[in-house]
This record gives structure tokens, sequence and C-alpha cells, in this order.
């Protein structure tokens, strides 16, 4: 039972073997960049919005009322950065109703990508909002004793997110593999839907521990502390 696709080689570019975790991230890149640029190409005010347009900015509004809700603002810097996330995941968990597509996000090489994505995430939107000395002082407080459990701790999130998504992904699939094992006639429609349930809801989750980790990072300093902020759009 194959269980990951990186083990399904597609095709060797220049001597590189190109696996299905590889094509399919690709595919659901191109997905994702043509369906906005077909929605949004009559984008004008005196244009009136289709239901594919309507959908779309439900989707987006929903995204900034989350973000809004845990930070208490709506930069949109967090908006592309999230909502990136949370619509890759979805739609990679989504598609794999169809026959022979094998989500990337069973790949414990996407989830590590996307964890450290965040990883790498969290400290740039520290610094940017309150700048380098002040975000690196969040490491020694409430005192520099601290600072070795605060680094572990950083570190800790995303692993935690890695193995999270992957985990749930890959239980999914086995009960998946056992359960057609043993009635393949009745149990493929409701493992589909369980599928499509688990997979929307492990890219809400994803979404929202990144937009937690970030807010915390960019919280306002406790008093005294004279950190230069920049006002969100």
């Amino acid at each position: 039972m194959q269980l990951t696709p990186d083990d399904t080689i597609l095709f060797t570019l220049a001597g590189v073997a190109i696996n299905a975790t590889i094509v399919n991230t690709w595919v659901i890149m191109a997905l994702l960049t043509g369906i906005a640029a077909i929605v949004t190409r009559n984008l004008k005010p005196d244009v009136p919005p289709n239901r594919w347009r309507t959908a779309l900015e439900v989707t987006v509004g929903g995204i900034v009322d989350q973000i809004a809700e845990i930070t208490g603002n709506r930069d949109p810097r967090i908006l592309y950065f999230v909502g990136t996330l949370f619509l890759f995941i979805v739609t990679a968990n989504l598609l794999t109703v169809v026959p022979g597509f094998d989500t990337p996000t069973a790949s414990l090489s996407t989830t590590v990508a996307l964890a450290l994505a965040v990883l790498v995430a969290v400290p740039l939107f520290g610094i940017g909002n309150r700048g380098f000395a002040g975000y690196l002082r969040s490491y020694i407080e409430p005192s520099p004793i601290m600072l070795p459990f605060n680094i572990i701790g950083e570190v800790s999130r995303g692993v935690s997110l890695a193995i999270r998504l992957y985990g749930n992904i890959m239980s999914g699939a086995v009960i998946a593999a056992i359960l057609l094992a043993i009635a393949p006639f009745f149990f493929p429609v409701l493992m589909n839907m369980l599928g499509l349930l688990t997979g929307v809801i492990q890219a809400y989750i994803f979404a929202i521990l990144a937009t937690v980790y970030i807010s915390s990072a960019t919280a306002t300093p406790p008093p005294g502390e004279s950190v230069p902020r920049k006002d969100s759009a």
C-alpha cells in the first residue's frame, strides 16, 4: 500500500526525478492562479459581480474576519500569507476526490515546507511590527533565563504544525485503505465525504494556528517599550 506521493516518480527532468508530490503541487498552484485570474479579469466598479466573484469575495471576507478576530486588526500582509496557506491546503485536500490525484499534503516534505514557511514568517512579522531589537527582546521576557525555553517553543511550533497536518492526512489514508479492503462497494462514498470534511478542518486549523503564532509575535509590547509600529491598511 502506497501512502505517500513521494514514491511515485512521474518523469525525470535534467537528471532529477520528479515525483507526484512536486507535480501535483504545481497543478494546485496553476489551478489557484488560473481561477483567480479568470474570476478577477473584469474586476471593475461598474461591472456587477457574478457568482464566482461573489464566492471569492465571501471566501476572502471570511478569512479577513477570522484574522481580525485573532489579531485585532486587518493587516493585509497577514491575509496574503495565511490566506494563501489556507487556500493551498484546502484545495489540495479537496482534490483527493479526483481519481488518481495524490494530495501533496500526504507527503511529509510538503507539510514540513509549509511549517517552515510559518516558522520563518513569524519572526519576520514580529520584526516588521516591533522592530529587530524589540522582537529579540521578547525572547528574554519576562527573564533572560527564559531564552532557551522561548527558542525551543518557537521551533516546536513548526514541528507540531508539520506533524499535525501530515499525521491527520496519513491517518485518513490508512483508515480509508483498511475500510476499502473490508467493504470496497460501500465505504468509498462515506470515506470521500469524511475526507473532504477532514481536509477543510485541517486547512482551517493550520491557518488559525499560523495566525495565532503571528499574532503573538506582533503583539503590542509591554508599556515603556518604545517600538516603531506600522499602520495597517
